[in-house]
């Protein structure tokens, strides 16, 4: 009962938060008609809608979310409309069609006969669809209970009394609304003006919901002035009985302490909308498939990557060793294996790669970019970090930054848990070959570098390249970060494949790190190379895929570092020769 009371106030102090911002113009379209016919119906309706749309999303997994999400569109549309015909009489004239005629029914009239309780409660039901408001404390702590507990007639009847406190707090406001309203409106005779004012802020609010604004910024804004009250909230009305029952909430495992429930924790991280599932992987390593709902509860780590990519290569250490600190305090991580060349598609290459590389979590293979455009991703690799109610609440794009990174993860940890703990250091992964971080001292001045025509840049062989068709070239003196080949080759587009023993590629390079994603060929046979630097043997500047000599083999699709330079960087010029046929060569990375 206490937590019921404590729930009703909260949604009452919703009133007071940026994030009931943008549907108050919706209610105010109602404020000039009969409480029982126009206002009562509207708060009824946003009340119940939002109690059973919250219900279903903690508890029904992702095909809930989904459907919420078409909800809310078709809501924008039909308030849309809403204010179209508050703006202009002589477009709701116009509009003839039946969903627009349910559009000219929500619209407010001076004549109160005109007044629709069914178009209130439509006008109630849309606002229950677009509202979202900041997850504090108190309904932070209902959710989860929802989710943990299932459909649950206690914790639905706790939505409910949110959404009252809510609904009681704007009726309130549109009941003192709409009596300035209408003294405007006898007094100064501008009642075409409010209307139309009315209808602006209508569309205002139309497009601050649609380009997510509601759950960005103002969310942002209000955890900044809500969370502490709702937490003296707790404090002051909660005291055992609130303990109990948040104990109760939580009794199979849930996140929430046993604490004292003023000390709840919310990460002030923001709302970026929720996770897609992981439905579009062709396959999954190192596990069955993951569906949204099994991971309700956990802080998810998305990892887009793809293996012969050296920036993914270089933030790998730091995903495992997230994976297993963290394993046991409630993160999972989830690898995406998206590929940028064709050879990466190939499953059994993902799993020598997943061998090489000591990945030990689950990898969805991503093969037909499904997942990358759920996520609407754009870069190898990307992090994003998902809540125990299944929002981003994280993204980082490239290496770098691990630590920022790190931080997120043991905060929204400490949200799941409800409270933060003692500090908790970073990882220091062992980093060694190409996995090791760029030297900031020693920066690259060289950039990736695609051999395939499709992508190539900075080719320097004095002949132009021949499209998928065998052609000899030769080397001459190279510029900085410009490249070419010798011997016979066919360039494709997307790699080039040697058609005679002997044939070499040349770079001119500044960087610490040289590296070349390589192939055998469709033929499978090992390829042996030698790598000179400077006209000479590569020595200690030996790369971890080479010996002081230069030699080495390739023995399957990935990258391959060549070149570490020990001591300064400086422009150097570095060649590869090939002794066998049947090299392929896709691009140069540096580090």
């Amino acid at each position: 009962m206490i937590l019921f009371v404590i729930s009703y106030l909260a949604g009452v102090l919703t009133i007071v938060s940026p994030c009931i911002l943008p549907v108050l113009p919706f209610a105010f379209a109602r404020a000039d008609q009969p409480f029982t016919r126009g206002i009562l119906p509207m708060v009824i309706g946003m009340a119940l809608t939002f109690s059973v749309v919250a219900s279903l999303a903690a508890i029904g997994g992702s095909w809930a979310v989904q459907a919420n999400e078409v909800g809310r569109w078709v809501a924008l549309a039909v308030l849309a409309l809403l204010g179209a015909t508050l703006v202009s009489p002589r477009a709701a004239a116009f509009f003839t069609r039946p969903i627009v005629a349910v559009g000219n029914r929500l619209a407010s009239s001076p004549e109160p006969e005109a007044s629709s309780m069914g178009g209130s409660l439509l006008l109630g039901i849309a606002i229950g669809l677009l509202w979202a408001p900041c997850a504090g404390p108190i309904l932070g702590l209902v959710l989860t209970g929802a989710a943990l507990q299932g459909p649950d007639a206690k914790t639905a009847l706790l939505l409910t009394a949110y959404a009252a406190g809510a609904a009681t707090s704007i009726a309130l406001a549109v009941l003192a609304g709409g009596r300035v309203l209408a003294a405007m409106k006898r007094t100064l005779g501008v009642g075409e003006h409010i209307r139309r004012g009315v209808g602006y802020a209508v569309l205002a609010s139309v497009l601050a919901i649609g380009f997510g604004l509601d759950t960005g910024l103002l969310t942002q804004l209000s955890l900044a002035g809500t969370t502490g009250i709702e937490q003296r909230l707790l404090a002051g009305l909660g005291g055992e009985g609130a303990v109990a029952a948040s104990q109760r909430l939580a009794e199979n495992g849930g996140p929430w302490p046993t604490g004292t429930p003023a000390k709840l924790y919310r990460s002030p991280l923001p709302d970026r909308g929720a996770a897609p599932g992981f439905e579009g992987a062709v396959t999954w390593l190192n596990s069955g498939p993951l569906k949204a709902e099994e991971l309700r509860g956990k802080v998810v780590l998305v990892n887009f990557w793809t293996y012969s990519c050296i920036n993914c290569i270089r933030t790998l250490p730091y995903i495992r060793a997230w994976a297993e600190k963290y394993k046991d305090k409630g993160l999972v991580v989830v690898g995406v294996h998206t590929p940028e060349f064709a050879f990466e598609k190939s499953i059994g290459n993902i799993r020598q790669a997943i061998a090489r590389f000591g990945i030990t979590f689950p990898v969805a293979v991503d093969n037909d970019f499904r997942i990358w455009r759920a996520f609407r991703n754009s870069y190898w690799p990307a992090i994003y970090v998902v809540d125990a109610q299944g929002r981003i609440r994280h993204s980082h794009f490239g290496e770098g930054d691990e630590k920022q990174s790190e931080r997120v993860i043991q905060d929204l940890l400490a949200e799941t848990a409800g409270s933060r703990g003692a500090s908790v250091g970073a990882v220091v992964p062992d980093m060694q070959g190409a996995q090791a971080p760029v030297d900031p001292a020693r920066p690259a001045r060289s950039g990736e570098t695609y051999l395939g025509y499709e992508k190539a840049s900075g080719f320097a062989s004095p002949e132009p390249v021949a499209g998928d068709r065998s052609r000899e070239y030769s080397l001459r003196t190279l510029p900085l970060n410009r490249w070419g080949l010798a011997g016979r080759w066919t360039v494709g587009a997307e790699s080039a494949a040697l058609d005679q023993p002997g044939g070499g590629i040349a770079f001119r390079f500044s960087a610490r790190d040289l590296h070349l994603v390589l192939g055998p060929g469709p033929a499978g046979r090992p390829v042996r190379f030698l790598v000179t630097i400077d006209g000479v043997a590569p020595g200690a500047d030996h790369g971890a895929d080479i010996d002081a000599g230069g030699s080495g083999t390739i023995s399957e699709t990935r990258l391959y570092q060549l070149v570490r330079q020990a001591g300064d960087v400086r422009e150097r010029s570095f060649e590869i020769r090939f002794l066998d046929a049947g090299a392929e060569a896709f691009a140069f990375t540096f580090g």
